[in-house]
C-alpha cells in the first residue's frame, strides 16, 4: 500500500506528464503520481531520466541486469516489474530477466553478466562491498567509459528503488502484459506479441 496519496493536485505539469506516460507505457506511472506532490522533485527526476536514457556506452542487456539486480537487492517490486516489461519490450531474453533475483543459482548468465550483477549488489550493499578484484575484472572487460556508466547506472537505480520502496510503491502489473500473450495462444502469436507488446 502506498505511503503517500497517488492523487496529488492536478496541475497542468502533472496532467501533461501523466498523458505522456499513458501514451508511452499504457498507464500513468505510480512514481510520477507520488512525486507529483512536489513539482520540483518530479521535474528534476524527469530531467534525470531523460539524461540517463541517452547514456549508450554500456550494453543494454548488461545495463538491465545491473539495474534489476540492484532493485532486487533493495526489494523494489515496482522497479523489477517495470524493468522486466521495458526490457522484454526491447527484446531481451525473458529467462534472464526472470532469474535476476536468483542469478547465482541460474545457468543462463555469462561470466561477464555474473560480474555485472555481483557488482550491482556490492554497490547496493550498505556500506558498499565492491572489491578491487571485481572492479578490475569489469574494467578489463568493459573499458573505462562503460565501467563508469555501469557504476552510475547502479547509483541511479539505488535512487529509484530506494525512493519507490520508501514511498511504498509496488508492482503495477507491467510484467503481466509480457506473459499474457504467451499463455493465450500459439508460439507464433506469442513471438509476435513479444516483439510489439513485451
Amino acid at each position: 500500500m502506498p505511503r503517500i496519496s497517488l492523487a496529488p493536485r492536478r496541475s497542468l505539469f502533472l496532467r501533461v506528464t501523466e498523458w505522456y506516460t499513458r501514451r508511452t507505457y499504457g498507464k500513468a506511472l505510480d512514481p510520477v503520481r507520488a512525486l507529483g506532490h512536489n513539482r520540483r522533485v518530479l521535474f528534476t527526476d524527469l530531467r534525470l531520466e531523460m539524461s540517463v536514457a541517452k547514456w549508450k556506452a554500456l550494453d543494454a542487456d548488461l545495463k538491465a541486469l545491473a539495474t534489476m539486480a540492484s532493485a532486487a537487492s533493495i526489494g523494489c517490486s515496482w522497479c523489477l516489474d517495470f524493468g522486466h516489461w521495458a526490457n522484454r519490450t526491447r527484446g531481451m531474453e525473458a529467462g534472464k530477466l526472470r532469474d535476476v533475483p536468483v542469478w547465482r543459482e541460474s545457468e543462463l548468465y555469462s561470466p561477464l553478466e555474473r560480474d555485472v550483477m555481483e557488482y550491482a549488489e556490492a554497490m547496493t550493499a550498505n556500506p558498499p562491498e565492491v572489491t578491487d578484484e571485481l572492479a578490475g575484472r569489469l574494467l578489463t572487460a568493459l573499458g573505462e567509459e562503460a565501467f563508469v556508466e555501469l557504476t552510475a547506472m547502479v547509483a541511479v537505480e539505488n535512487l529509484r528503488s530506494r525512493l519507490n520502496s520508501a514511498l511504498g510503491l509496488t508492482s503495477q502489473g507491467f510484467k503481466d502484459h509480457c506473459e499474457i500473450p504467451a499463455a493465450a495462444g500459439s508460439a507464433g502469436a506469442a513471438g509476435s506479441a513479444a516483439g510489439t507488446v513485451a
